[in-house]
């Protein structure tokens, strides 16, 4: 039987969707190529084990304050820095949290109103 094998890829709409890849390359430091988006690779060093799929009912607060239907998650592999070049481009955080048994979280919004959660998985234990 034919099986999902992984995420392909995040699509979304935006009204300028150029500006908005503007500012995921200068403010987030994804590299954005010729035709308007990026590749993130799975065998980049330090790349999260798995990829989570996760629906919410529909009146789950987990999103604000954004008012999209979405929310995207990225892995990153220093929150500390990550979150320094955030307050270095005055990109304001909307909530964190550095205790979850998952790993490290921060929250912020992109231009589009869109709930960016950064992710830093917890080191595995041996």
């Amino acid at each position: 039987m034919a099986r999902i094998t992984g995420v392909g890829g995040v699509f979304f709409k935006s009204p300028d969707p150029k500006n908005l890849a503007t500012w995921y390359r200068d403010v987030l430091g994804i590299e954005i190529m010729e035709w308007g988006g990026t590749l993130l690779r799975y065998d980049t060093p330090e790349h999260p084990p798995f990829v989570v799929w996760n629906s919410f009912q529909e009146d789950s607060d987990y999103f604000k304050p954004s008012s999209r239907e979405f929310m995207i998650n990225f892995a990153v592999d220093d929150m500390d820095d990550f979150l320094a070049r955030l307050a270095a481009m005055a990109v304001p955080l909307v909530g964190r949290d550095d205790d979850s048994p998952y790993g490290r979280f921060a929250w912020f919004l992109d231009p589009d109103g869109t709930k960016i959660e950064l992710w830093q998985p917890k080191e595995p234990t041996a």
